[in-house]
């Protein structure tokens, strides 16, 4: 490939990063809070709660995320088809169908599978964090007359946030390398279009020059994670 070759992929895989970005930043919107309510039904006393939530976050961890995205794509078209060749054609149904060929379905889809797989692991490092702390904090602040809501968001949060902030870090960085994943359901980002781009051109430096991308993005990642460890330091 000749320089100007170049130029021109990196100029057309810049136009489909914010796909990528998209993809990335909604994940992390949805996973971290269902995370942290995950972590919480682990921990619940009632125990068929907790089974079912060590039975999700099994399911998630132990199976691929491609095979849970594909599952996530072709649920619903296979759900409106079974339907359909029993005779029902409910409303429901067709709400479906009109979701299904909507132009945000698979975006959509890809967020479901995404969030969901990523909570199980995030559920695990907030647990992990949530019990390293000591039962004497909790303990101190109830004799300090402090309530439950106010010891977990002034006592706790701060120190679990510390606590889960490399192991978080960790996963965000493998997010943005999994967000080449979309591309098994061919959502337009950068992998599939360098993928397109290497036949296009018959050389694999379309692959090389995606792979810079995923590096600055998660060189971006790595040094915000770090400043956060920095911010985090006063509470040693």
């Amino acid at each position: 490939m000749s320089f100007d070759d170049i130029k021109n992929v990196s100029k057309i895989l810049m136009e489909y990063l914010p796909n990528t970005l998209k993809l990335f930043f909604f994940t992390l919107l949805f996973s971290i809070p269902l995370g942290v309510i995950v972590a919480w039904l682990k921990k619940c006393r009632f125990k068929p709660v907790s089974w079912l939530t060590n039975i999700y976050i099994l399911i998630m961890r132990g199976t691929p995320l491609m095979l849970q995205i594909v599952a996530a794509y072709y649920a619903i078209p296979m759900l409106v088809k079974n339907a359909r060749d029993s005779g029902s054609t409910g409303g429901f149904i067709e709400v479906l169908d009109d979701f299904m060929h909507s132009e945000n379905y698979m975006f959509i889809t890809l967020i479901v599978a995404f969030s969901l797989n990523y909570a199980a692991y995030f559920a695990e490092i907030f647990r992990g964090g949530i019990e390293s702390i000591p039962v004497g904090q909790y303990e101190a602040a109830q004799m300090l007359g402090l309530t439950r809501m106010q010891t977990f968001f002034r006592v706790i949060l701060p120190q679990v946030i510390k606590r889960v902030i490399p192991a978080t870090g960790n996963e965000v960085i493998v997010l943005v390398k999994d967000t080449s994943l979309a591309t098994i359901i061919a959502y337009a980002e950068i992998m599939l279009k360098a993928k397109q781009m290497m036949n296009t051109y018959s050389s694999i430096m379309p692959l090389f020059i995606a792979g810079l991308f995923y590096f600055v993005l998660n060189a971006i990642v790595t040094i915000a994670f770090h400043f956060l460890e920095k911010h985090y330091n006063y509470y040693k």
